[in-house]
């Protein structure tokens, strides 16, 4: 039991550290692993929205569609902090980059 949820955190981790700075499809798929609790992840619309919409800002209409899906779960605060999450993500991927 140790060894995966080691494995599941050490999976999340290399996750994040692609998502914040990569592709689309690694956005979406935290996305989803936050919005269902995938790999012992709780469940968590604040991350699942920033996550899908990182995915959208990069091209996913997949994003855009389960963003706008979730967002009807939400409450305007919750949403307005999912965004500005990803702002944060997005800024501090840019001085990365830079």
């Amino acid at each position: 039991m140790g060894n995966s949820i080691k494995s599941a955190e050490f999976l999340m981790e290399a996750r994040l550290s692609r998502a914040a700075y990569g592709s689309a499809d690694d956005c979406f798929d935290l996305g989803v692993a936050y919005s269902c609790g995938t790999g012992d992840l709780p469940i968590d619309l604040v991350e699942a929205h920033k996550w899908f919409n990182l995915a959208a800002l990069r091209g996913s209409e997949q994003g855009q569609s389960m963003r706008a899906e979730i967002a009807e779960e939400m409450t305007a605060r919750e949403i307005a902090e999912a965004q500005r999450q990803a702002r944060a993500v997005i800024a501090a991927s840019q001085l990365r980059a830079a």
